[in-house]
């Protein structure tokens, strides 16, 4: 069975969101407070979606400075940035490249379609910072169909192998249950238990 953390931050809005999604799924899950050090073992640990610290000053750059962000076990467990949680691991430098504003400065939420493992996938997407700028070295996995945020050359989700930590600007945990009419998510999280 999968053992997964999820960081909780002040302003986080997706945490339960993910909890539900990974117990569908038949997996071990439990919350990890934003002032804890990450000292258990897990095999994935997911930074969700959500406003850490209202946005305050810019998207992820206080919850950065978190002891669990910086207690991350970088090359031992799996992590996954969705979201918010994708600028903060860029603002944290965990990932390359940044995270800015929206081409047209609106915020964008609906459902969008994604390259992703090779075939299209639909995910909702809800940011008004989400425009990735720059690559260094990690793999794309996931790429706007048509760029909705002005994204480099539409990209929605990276993956640095090395350091095992993925980012990703669409919610695949509000994908997964047919009640919500998409169940693309599952497609992600099974690349994600793959990669343990």
């Amino acid at each position: 069975m999968v053992k997964a953390g999820i960081i909780t931050f002040l302003g986080t809005n997706c945490e339960r969101d993910t909890k539900q999604a990974l117990e569908y799924l038949g997996w071990d899950v439990e919350y990890i407070w934003q002032n804890d050090k990450i000292e258990k073992y897990y095999d994935v640990i997911f930074l969700p979606g959500g406003f850490s610290f209202g946005d305050h000053i810019s998207s992820g750059r206080i919850a950065k400075l978190m002891p669990a962000v910086k207690s991350l076990p970088v090359g031992k467990s799996l992590i996954v940035g969705i979201c918010n949680g994708f600028q903060i691991l860029t603002e944290a430098k965990l990932l390359s490249g940044a995270l800015t504003y929206n081409e047209n400065l609106h915020f964008v939420s609906k459902v969008t379609e994604l390259e992703f493992q090779n075939e299209i996938i639909r995910l909702p997407i809800a940011h008004h910072q989400g425009n990735y700028t720059g690559k260094n070295g990690e793999e794309v996995i996931m790429r706007y169909k048509n760029n909705v945020n002005g994204s480099d050359d539409r990209i929605a989700g990276i993956y640095d192998r090395q350091k095992r930590i993925i980012g990703m600007m669409p919610h695949p945990e509000r994908a997964v249950f047919e009640e919500l009419g998409l169940v693309d998510g599952r497609k992600v999280f099974e690349f994600i238990q793959n990669e343990i």
